[in-house]
């Protein structure tokens, strides 16, 4: 291209050659040049008007997700920018691969306190993988090519652009052939193969060996390497929040998810192996429990792409830096294969005199709806269907969705993992909905959660999006900080009560159909009439109040010490913590 172009049309050519189709976004005064220029590329660039821009990049976040790709959102300077930063801290936390580009005020007023500057890249230096602020137009093509590249490599995350208004107004042409110059940067890591012989010797001697699979399994597309590998070696899988769907649930390998709201099974086993190989999961403070009590007698393989993950967080014996995906394939063309099936029929008898315990498994036929009827009734429904994505929102609601689906399939469980984001149900919800439109993509969002975000369904209905559909766990109060008061802080309910609209009234109110439910009878026929109904639709499923998640990990605890359920009854009367007594797991302790 030898014609003279504004910096506004450059950013949109350069989003183009990214491969970019849909951005999330909202204008604003810094930002106008770049809508200016937009309008002209609309049948190359879908733009979808969000009502806040944390619901913006939420959306490219569930988009990324959902789709693979580098997900865009846009917002403009001061409050535009800002209201980012939660998206682009959840981005970050979870390794999304998502792209925010916002607005500046002309570089002649940068420093000067001018009417919505805010310095965005001071602000999210900590929560980006790289930021730039750009004052000169030539700059543009070459920080477009880097940040998306960035974004997309090595341990994915978010980038952010800032562009200063008067940048895209000006006008040059535009140098494309920039090459990549990044000193420092270099995410294709090279394993070491003797790092890999060592990991090989370990599991091949180890007599409880156990595999614990993360988010990195999914990011680098390893599912089928990971059940070709225990398969081949016999190793019993157990997945993380993030690793759901990265191993089908329905694997007689298949353990199901550890740490603070792990099953009792899964805690114990980790506590007793004797070797854990660790693929693509950063030892979260959620799965360990107490640190230096975690899995005291295994010798630790830990397979990350993010070198300084390695030994982070827990004791690493074994730790080998690169691709998940890569790292499987290089390992099974020299594994032996194994039978551990005594190790396995170990844990499988733990988890038959364990998980029964669960009061989810003991429903009261006379009680109220419970959170129990709703999901294992979605989760028959949905698996029948096929075809299905679900969200959940941050809360019980959130572990009760981990728990009680069966989940079989990759990209198909979306969670706020690290920054634990209410609101980041329904807008990222929207953006995996315009990903995958021929799936049916089922938002789980708590009353309170659920509250945050809503205006997103005017957007949901102003873009024609119609394969979401809203289940909303509504128990009255913020469930999981209400239950942390109930078993620790003498049931003082501080903050926790919490009243809400209409739900069903205000789905109407946006043009969308809403349906209330709070009886266990009734929650099949609701799910079927969702899929029955073309267009979105919200559920306001009405259950027990004071229901808790269990088993629980206490703060500071061993996953070794398990609360698997409350008193029963409750007493009226508050107790101090000592006098009320509470079904605890008997510590494993397990000497070296």
């Amino acid at each position: 291209m030898s014609e003279k172009l504004t910096g506004a049309q450059i950013m949109c050519e350069a989003l183009i050659r990214e491969g970019v189709e849909v951005m999330f976004g909202i204008p604003g005064g810094t930002i106008m040049p770049f809508y200016y220029a937009m309008y002209d590329y609309q049948d190359q660039l879908r733009h979808i008007l969000c009502r806040h821009e944390q619901g913006a990049g939420h959306a490219a976040d569930g988009y990324a997700r959902a789709s693979g790709k580098v997900g865009v959102c846009i917002g403009t300077s001061g409050p535009g920018s800002t209201n980012l930063v939660t998206a682009i801290a959840n981005a970050y936390m979870d390794s999304t691969p998502i792209v925010a580009v916002t607005g500046q005020v002309a570089t002649s007023l940068i420093g000067r306190d001018a009417f919505q500057e805010t310095d965005v890249t001071g602000i999210t230096m900590p929560i980006t993988k790289h930021n730039y602020l750009v004052k000169d137009i030539e700059e543009l093509p070459r920080v477009f090519k880097e940040a998306f590249y960035i974004a997309s490599t090595g341990r994915t995350g978010p980038v952010l652009i800032d562009i200063a208004k008067d940048v895209q107004q000006s006008s040059t042409v535009p140098n494309w052939n920039v090459e990549l110059n990044l000193p420092g940067y270099h995410p294709d890591r090279t394993f070491d193969h003797e790092e890999i012989r060592d990991a090989i010797a370990l599991l091949t001697e180890a007599k409880k060996p156990l595999m614990i699979i993360g988010n990195g399994v999914l990011m680098s597309g390893a599912t089928e390497e990971v059940r070709q590998f225990a398969e081949h070696m016999g190793v019993p899988v157990v997945t993380t929040l993030h690793g759901i769907g990265g191993f089908p649930e329905d694997h007689p390998l298949s353990l199901g998810m550890p740490g603070m709201h792990g099953w009792v099974h899964v805690n114990r086993a980790i506590q007793e192996c004797d070797v854990l190989f660790n693929v693509g999961s950063r030892f979260d403070d959620r799965v360990t429990g107490k640190m230096s009590t975690f899995a005291p007698n295994a010798r630790i393989i830990h397979v990350d792409i993010d070198e300084s993950e390695i030994g982070k967080n827990i004791r690493t014996d074994i730790g080998i830096v690169g691709d998940a995906r890569a790292v499987l394939q290089e390992m099974l063309k020299e594994m032996p294969q194994r039978d551990t099936h005594e190790w396995v029929e170990y844990i499988r008898q733990m988890q038959e005199k364990h998980q029964p315990k669960q009061h989810y498994m003991q429903r009261p036929p006379e009680a109220s709806l419970m959170p129990y009827d709703v999901f294992t009734t979605l989760s028959r429904i949905i698996n029948e269907r096929g075809n299905y994505r679900v969200v959940a929102d941050v809360g019980q609601h959130q572990m009760w969705t981990a728990q009680l689906i069966d989940w079989h399939k990759p990209r198909t469980h979306f969670s706020s993992g690290g920054l634990g984001t209410m609101g980041f149900g329904l807008p990222t919800g929207m953006g995996v909905a315009v990903a995958k439109p021929n799936d049916t993509v089922w938002v789980i969002a708590g009353d309170g959660g659920f509250q945050m975000t809503n205006q997103e369904l005017q957007t949901i209905v102003q873009e024609g999006i119609k394969n979401i559909k809203v289940a909303i766990i509504n128990n009255g109060y913020l469930g999981m900080v209400r239950q942390w008061q109930e078993l620790f802080e003498n049931k003082r309910y501080s903050g926790t009560p919490l009243s809400c609209p209409d739900f069903p009234r205000l789905a109407e109110a946006y043009g969308i159909r809403g349906l209330a439910v709070d009886q266990a009878s009734a929650v099949e026929d609701a799910i079927n009439s969702a899929y029955e109904h073309d267009g979105p639709m919200v559920i306001d499923f009405r259950v027990e109040r004071e229901v808790n998640v269990f088993p629980m990990v206490p703060q500071g605890k061993s996953i070794g010490e398990m609360i698997v359920g409350a008193p029963n009854p409750v007493p009226e009367v508050p107790r101090t913590v000592e006098e009320t007594p509470m079904p605890i797991e008997t510590p494993l302790v397990v000497k070296g």
